[in-house]
């Protein structure tokens, strides 16, 4: 079974996957909403969650993020937990932090001439006595 997350709001969609009962469907959603901040740079429409839970009722329960933005390639974040809680938040942040990762090995390296610093000169040139113009 899977439960749809309407995309009424401008918000992204989750799907809740194999391995949730439906009554911990608002549960799910309710703990992924703080992705949203770290989802908002993409189109709502484009952005697709989906989570799903494994070995429910072992020792440690295995739950999968895999994300898909636009322009690049499926972000999967997997934590493993015997608490659930615990492992959707271990889950959660483990996205966030390859969301990051994304972000800053996309963005163009810094214009060092109008920085000023370089490798050689982390402070600028002004520390040399020279003049910043």
């Amino acid at each position: 079974m899977n439960a749809r997350r309407r995309n009424d709001h401008g918000e992204f969609v989750i799907h809740v996957g194999a391995g949730f009962a439906a009554r911990e469907w608002p549960h799910v959603r309710e703990s992924l909403a703080t992705l949203q901040p770290h989802l908002g740079r993409w189109d709502p429409d484009a952005v697709s969650v989906e989570v799903t839970l494994q070995d429910r009722g072992r020792r440690e329960q295995r739950v999968t993020l895999r994300t898909v933005l636009p322009g690049l390639p499926p972000v999967i974040a997997v934590a493993m937990e015997a608490d659930l809680d615990r492992a959707l938040t271990d889950a959660k942040h483990e996205l966030i932090r390859q969301l990051e990762h994304q972000k800053v090995m996309r963005e163009p390296m810094h214009n060092r001439r109008l920085s000023g610093k370089s490798i050689r000169h982390p402070s600028g040139p002004e520390h040399l006595g020279g003049r910043v113009e």
